[in-house]
């Protein structure tokens, strides 16, 4: 019996750039609240830096991915010292001297007396104590191993400062071990030397790179790449030695000529970092930090540290973008998935995509003047977004009020009738080929047999119906928005905008036959366009002239004698201001009687023009309410009281009926 073989597979994280399988990035949330931002004020740049700042839904933004990088620096400062390869050394020559004094007592000869006053006089230093013994003839072969462990480990720390993974690949290293290490940094520190001299060549890189690549796992491409992996370790190195206390230094000093029992490393290290400052003097070579965690970390260990504490210092600043000409592309996302995570870098990445696609994409351009504005495309947008989630709430609030309906000359009847010249109405394809066939069977009675076999059938212009709509009246519809201080200060500045937005998007897609104009009343009153409108910045400025808003709402209404007039009136305070026949405004409060006599006396004339009125009235005023109440009942108005966030949908609904009634 034979056995199937099983097989395996072996997932791997794909490495081969930009996921292909990624979604392309969402620009809908981001849109939306920068355009909250822009019409609370913000301009668009800066209302882009802040929803990048702030990040959105399952997504951080550049100031929690900031802070991460700040609270690990912490944590490293906070949790490390350095004192690890200290206590190793310490606890290395402690062992040997507790057995070459075993040693010593059990020998008699004189010479060992000698040697126990030898070992008892080795000085308090680790350091100085470890040089005094290094040409003494140990006794015990224990104790000359523990001693021999710290030469190695001391050359195996120096070169994983400087070298990444060194400390372990050189574990029970041997004599040619050494030896190809001293012939690597030869060869590294001519390299560098042609290299600062600008004498260096491809060709002696690849000779290098050939014969000690395997000292270099970061795959360097390029010289350049060599020396800014080195010099950021080499730099990690001297801040390790400038954290270090005055004591601990000298330690060092005294510690560092044994590595590997010769001097000669620390010269070739010394001359290779004297080559990298020179290459790189922009890095940090002075710095230094001061651990204070009881984790100790031995001289590479802490040098990582002390590099990974630089890197997210980087990143943090990064992040930040707080400094002149500041981009998302500064932001190295390599070094972030190091030292915060995949998700980290995957969140700056997208914010980084983001970022392009909002500039890339035509959401942004430039007034006359240089100014930087949301763009028409992105007006369209926007106004989609805040439509779709008006449609919502409309829907919520019982029966399915859709949006999305065609924008057709009228609605069907039922009925057809016969096509005249210019009809645009759709053809009742049933009754045209029903007609055509009941034509020609008249015409040729023979032909039925044809018919009946497949053939096909001629269609006269005399055959065609088209379908019988119901006549649909055009509308002028005026929308007046109060842009009094008081709308700013209750919260009612960006529900207004939205408001304006979501109408011009419903009127502009959906029905194009009717005319909306925008009116902003506050002290004065203005014509705008929802690009003015969403721009505008927040007013601090008493007075609500509702009379000046309605001349110019029955300007525009005259420009369509023939379309049906609808004035919406969006407001939250009583009518405070009127314009005097001279142009000049006039402002009081309480209400003037004469501001409140001009203000009723246009909308009467509204009135009379059979004007469709709805006031949207804002706020707990019983002053307003009053007044709006009583000229509702005077015209044959409505009123309806929504709550600011509900602005948007009792608005663009009574639109709707209004349509539905026409």
């Amino acid at each position: 019996m034979s056995r199937r073989r099983a097989h395996r597979t072996a997932y791997r994280r794909y490495t081969g750039g930009p996921d292909p399988l990624t979604p392309p990035v969402d620009l809908r949330e981001a849109l939306e609240a920068i355009g909250d931002d822009v019409m609370n004020g913000a301009s668009p740049d800066r209302a882009l830096r802040e929803f990048l700042r702030r990040g959105g839904q399952g997504m951080r933004g550049l100031d929690r991915l900031a802070e991460a990088a700040n609270r690990r620096r912490r944590e490293l400062l906070r949790d490390r010292n350095l004192d690890g390869t200290f206590d190793e050394i310490r606890e290395l020559l402690d062992s040997a001297v507790l057995a070459e004094r075993k040693q010593l007592a059990r020998d008699l000869d004189d010479d060992a007396r000698f040697a126990e006053m030898q070992i008892e006089n080795l000085s308090a230093s680790t350091g100085q104590a470890v040089r005094e013994l290094q040409d003494y003839r140990w006794r015990s072969d224990e104790a000359r191993q523990d001693y021999q462990k710290i030469s190695e480990l001391l050359g195996r720390e120096v070169l994983d400062q400087r070298f990444a993974g060194m400390k372990e690949a050189l574990q029970g290293a041997t004599d040619e071990d050494r030896r190809r290490i001293s012939a690597m940094l030869d060869d590294l520190n001519d390299l560098l030397a042609a290299h600062n001299r600008g004498e260096d060549t491809t060709e002696q890189f690849r000779e290098f790179m050939d014969e000690h690549g395997e000292y270099f796992p970061e795959n360097p491409e390029t010289t350049e790449e060599l020396v800014d992996a080195l010099a950021r370790r080499s730099a990690a190195a001297q801040q390790f030695v400038n954290s270090l206390s005055p004591e601990q230094q000298a330690e060092l000093a005294e510690l560092s000529a044994q590595a590997f029992g010769s001097p000669q490393l620390m010269s070739q290290l010394s001359q290779m970092d004297d080559a990298l400052r020179a290459a790189r003097p922009d890095l940090d070579w002075d710095g230094g930090e001061q651990f204070s965690g009881d984790r100790p970390m031995g001289l590479g260990e802490g040098a990582a540290a002390l590099h990974d504490i630089g890197e997210l210092e980087q990143l943090a600043e990064q992040l930040s973008q707080g400094y002149a000409g500041a981009q998302m592309e500064d932001i190295d996302l390599d070094a972030l998935a190091r030292q915060l995570g995949d998700e980290a870098a995957a969140d700056a990445r997208t914010l980084a995509e983001l970022d392009r696609a909002m500039r890339e994409q035509g959401f942004f351009d430039r007034t006359p003047d240089g100014r930087l504005r949301l763009s028409p495309k992105a007006m369209r947008r926007l106004g989609q977004a805040i439509l779709r989630d008006i449609a919502a709430q409309l829907s919520a609030r019982g029966g399915d009020r859709q949006t999305d309906l065609a924008g057709r000359l009228g609605e069907p009847t039922g009925a057809s009738r016969e096509w005249q010249f210019g009809d645009t109405q759709p053809w009742n394809v049933t009754r045209t080929v029903t007609n055509a066939v009941l034509r020609t069977v008249a015409e040729d009675p023979s032909a039925g047999a044809d018919l009946a076999a497949g053939g096909g059938v001629r269609i006269d212009v005399g055959d065609i119906e088209v379908v019988e709509t119901e006549a649909r009246t055009q509308a002028a519809v005026v929308l007046l928005v109060d842009t009094s201080f008081s709308m700013v200060m209750e919260g009612r500045w960006t529900p207004m905008k939205r408001t304006a937005l979501a109408l011009n998007q419903l009127i502009a897609t959906r029905f194009r036959s009717d005319e909306l104009h925008l009116i902003e009343f506050g002290r004065i009153a203005r014509d705008t366009t929802v690009d003015q409108l969403t721009a505008l910045d927040p007013r601090m400025e008493q007075g609500t002239n509702l009379h000046h808003g309605l001349l110019l709402a029955q300007r525009h209404l005259r420009r369509f004698p023939n379309a049906q007039p609808v004035v919406l009136i969006v407001t939250d305070g009583e009518p405070t201001a009127h314009l005097e026949p001279n142009g000049e405004e006039f402002f009081y409060y309480p209400p003037h009687p004469r501001t409140i006599g001009l203000t009723v006396a246009e909308l009467d004339h509204l009135s009379r023009m059979g004007t469709q009125v709805t006031f949207f009235r804002l706020g707990d005023d019983p002053g307003l309410a009053r007044f709006i109440d009583r000229i509702a009942r005077r015209i044959g108005g409505r009123v309806v009281a929504p709550e600011a966030d509900g602005l948007g949908a009792a608005v663009v609904g009574d639109y709707l009926r209004s349509r539905r009634a026409r």
